[in-house]
């Protein structure tokens, strides 16, 4: 029997079965409707069989067992069908509202939108029925599962590859004379086991195979959290179609997109990081270790410009009058969580000088134009790498793009764009080779819940950090570059690790921000031990407010990266509000890795950190990878205490401050910005104590000229102050122009003012 997962309220199931089967490649067809706030249209899913996998790399790893066995399995009914005409006819969009399948015995409760309620529903797992049975070898099918969430699925089919012009050069024939189960299936696997210099040529037959017509109807039921798929007669994963379409569209009210309007007033809808993922925008395996290529086309009005996850600088194709399409597509296998749409009137920010030398940095280079000479043998998946590319890894600038609604494009003009160029090349400076070819840049509407957010080609910036001076857009900036090779090309592979991502995104910033601004070292130094007051002030609140259970960076302990039989799993606290204003695992994954590059030297740290990126891009990692590979490169005369087991005791297993933090803060000294922000609290603390009438010969305060992280610590202190008197306040204002500072300022300032 398969592990039972029992959630708590805020816990997130991941309910597909990816233990079985992987979901290799997506292909999108989606029109946006902005009138009905929706999605609708067809995705189309290429599997690959676990059993099938591992035959073919030779693994004996006991996460797939014999699919016999263990494979997932649903009781076969009687099917009752609604008349269909032939399904070897391509389907139309429409249409689907009165199509029903349904078991025998079973009442048919497909609702208006076609899905087919479950009485369990409530309880957000999949009903007892669909658990699976080891110990039944009856008459059973595989059953299929894929996370979903507030969707109407209308539709479900089997895909006839084998109808597609030319396609019998898969099966080493001339031509195909008998279409069975078992060749449309061999006909995938040698489609998604292409080799990756033929990538363009595997991405045309996606496309004319998500084309092809369709021939039979599977049976489908949903329920909260899944959609579960069966074809009878399917008894296990092998058997099982290995192309799949699903008509569906979303609903206004989808948790993993939002529908909005921007800063100028028009309409739009972005994916803004959902605790659900992508769940609720198209049926996907969630779980990371589905990693997964994809192709999207998405029509929309012709005044719209669509933004998504893509390494093409996609370009509209009128389409019939007033309508346009986009298309992009990704050859890097990444998990679905990491797809990113963003449709508005967006303007596209242009540099006001467009050099030749400026264009030949940023000249985008395409997988077919990569030279595949090894430079150091990678550890993942094929696909075409630009670690294996020798002009790749020389380009400090990709091309990018930035966008904004219309009203804020001289902000950007004047804020963003001068930034991207020297943070890119900061970035580069310091991990080497950018994952990804290209990047775009978007300001999204003001009711995006953070700062910023990477995706895989596409970072969201938030309207804040356009506000003040360039400090809060640079360091957001440097942030989101640096998921790019941690969270995106070297992700967790269990979800509650997310110090994996942000721990060290926290900890680059730093790094590339000093190099972008080309600080002498001694100033970078500063600025970084300023920061690192900041945040360590910051750590403490958090402690001091949140939950023990909620403070530990690596929850499941010993189980990490443990999953159902079936590949299911929960993420602990996924769906719980408070996380959302976390900052725990950013701050203490920040100041382990601040622990560890002092530990070794800086120079030292980030040697091995470029060669423990060029060993884990592609791939997903636990913390023990990353906490393994840098000690056996610290020299013994270093290591001292250090070991992967004291680090999980005092810094990953444990809430509150860890000890080694609260001793190193102790014995530290000020750094010279932080003690000339203690100089000034002490003249704005005499400041508030004087009386309203003073005497004459009183000399007037000067106060210093600050930085902006000196002005949020000099706000923290004077915030500790019992009280503020208005004229007080009313001086801070005209000293620093408050008004006019960052977001981190202002917060302060509302606080002062509370």
């Amino acid at each position: 029997m398969d592990v039972k997962l029992e959630p708590s309220w805020d816990d997130l199931p991941l309910m597909a079965n990816t233990s079985h089967i992987l979901v290799k490649h997506y292909v999108l067809d989606l029109d946006v409707d902005f009138e009905s706030q929706i999605f609708e249209g067809t995705i189309v899913l290429f599997f690959e069989s676990r059993n099938r996998l591992e035959k073919q790399s030779g693994s004996t790893k006991e996460t797939c067992r014999s699919e016999s066995n263990e494979a997932c399995r649903f009781s076969t009914p009687e099917p009752c069908h609604s008349p269909v005409t032939d399904t070897r006819t391509s389907s139309s969009k429409t249409g689907y509202n009165d199509f029903a399948i349904c078991g025998k015995g079973e009442k048919d409760t497909s609702g208006k939108d076609g899905n087919h309620d479950n009485p369990e529903q409530a309880s957000g797992i999949s009903s007892s029925k669909y658990c699976c049975d080891t110990g039944n070898h009856g008459s059973e099918d595989f059953l299929l599962v894929l996370d979903c969430c507030d969707l109407s699925v209308f539709k479900v089919e089997e895909v006839d590859v084998a109808a597609v012009p030319g396609i019998e050069t898969f099966t080493g024939s001339p031509q195909i004379t008998f279409v069975s189960e078992e060749l449309r299936n061999q006909i995938v696997h040698e489609l998604v086991t292409l080799p990756a210099d033929r990538w363009r040529e595997q991405f045309d037959y996606y496309a004319h195979c998500s084309q092809a017509p369709g021939c039979g109807e599977l049976l489908f039921d949903t329920d909260t959290w899944s959609l579960q798929i069966r074809k009878t007669g399917a008894q296990t994963a092998t058997d099982f179609p290995h192309a799949i379409r699903i008509w569906y569209s979303t609903k206004p009210q989808g948790r993993s997109v939002t529908w909005t309007s921007d800063q100028s007033g028009r309409p739009c809808v972005y994916t803004m990081g959902s605790p659900v993922n992508n769940r609720a925008l198209f049926p996907c395996q969630e779980p990371p270790v589905a990693m997964s290529t994809w192709q999207a086309t998405v029509g929309a009005a012709a005044s719209f410009v669509v933004l998504m996850s893509g390494e093409n600088s996609a370009k509209p194709t009128l389409l019939r009058e007033g309508r346009a399409s986009w298309h992009y597509y990704v050859t890097m296998p990444m998990p679905a969580s990491t797809f990113t749409i963003a449709v508005g009137s967006w303007a596209e920010m242009k540099p006001e000088i467009c050099s030749s030398e400026y264009l030949a940095a940023e000249r985008s280079l395409t997988p077919s134009e990569a030279d595949f000479r090894c430079v150091g043998i990678c550890g993942h998946m094929e696909y075409p790498c630009r670690f294996q590319n020798p002009s790749a890894t020389t380009q400090e600038v990709i091309p990018h793009r930035v966008f904004a609604p219309v009203c804020l494009q001289g902000a950007c003009q004047e804020t963003l764009l001068p930034l991207v160029r020297p943070c890119l090349s900061a970035a580069h400076s310091v991990l080497g080779t950018h994952p990804f070819s290209r990047l775009d840049i978007l300001i999204v509407p003001a009711n995006f819940p953070s700062l910023g957010m990477a995706s895989p080609h596409i970072i969201f910036l938030s309207q804040s950090v356009l506000i003040g001076m360039n400090h809060l857009c640079g360091t957001r900036l440097c942030h989101e570059i640096a998921h790019a090779w941690f969270g995106l090309a070297i992700g967790a592979r269990d979800w509650t690790e997310e110090w994996l991502s942000e721990g060290f995104a926290t900890h680059l910033e730093d790094m590339f921000w000093a190099k972008a601004q080309q600080l002498a070292p001694h100033e970078a130094w500063e600025q970084q031990e300023l920061k690192a007051d900041l945040r360590w002030r910051c750590l403490q609140d958090e402690v001091r407010n949140y939950p023990e259970e909620m403070q530990v960076l690596r929850p499941n302990k010993e189980k990490t990266g443990h999953v159902s039989d079936s590949g299911s799993s929960v993420i602990k606290h996924g769906l719980n509000p408070e996380k959302v204003f976390m900052q725990v695992h950013y701050l203490k994954g920040y100041f382990l890795l601040r622990f560890l590059a002092q530990r070794l030297g800086d120079d030292t740290y980030f040697a091995f950190l470029r060669k423990f990126v060029h060993t884990f891009h592609g791939q997903l990692i636990l913390s023990q990878d990353f906490l393994q590979m840098l000690l056996e490169n610290i020299p013994e005369e270093k290591r001292l205490d250090l070991s992967v087991e004291n680090i999980f005791r005092d810094w990953l297993e444990s809430s509150g401050i860890p000890q080694p933090l609260q001793t190193e803060r102790q014995a530290r000294a000020e750094c010279g910005l932080a003690r000339r922000v203690g100089a000034e609290v002490h003249k704005w603390i005499r400041v508030n104590r004087r009386p309203q009438k003073r005497k004459r010969r009183e000399t007037e305060e000067v106060f210093e000229k600050l930085l902006p992280d000196q002005l949020v610590l000099l706000l923290e202190y004077l915030l500790e102050q019992k009280t503020l008197n208005p004229r007080t306040l009313q001086s801070l204002e005209r000293t620093y122009q408050l008004s006019q500072q960052d977001a981190e300022c202002r917060n302060d300032i509302l606080d002062l003012l509370g």
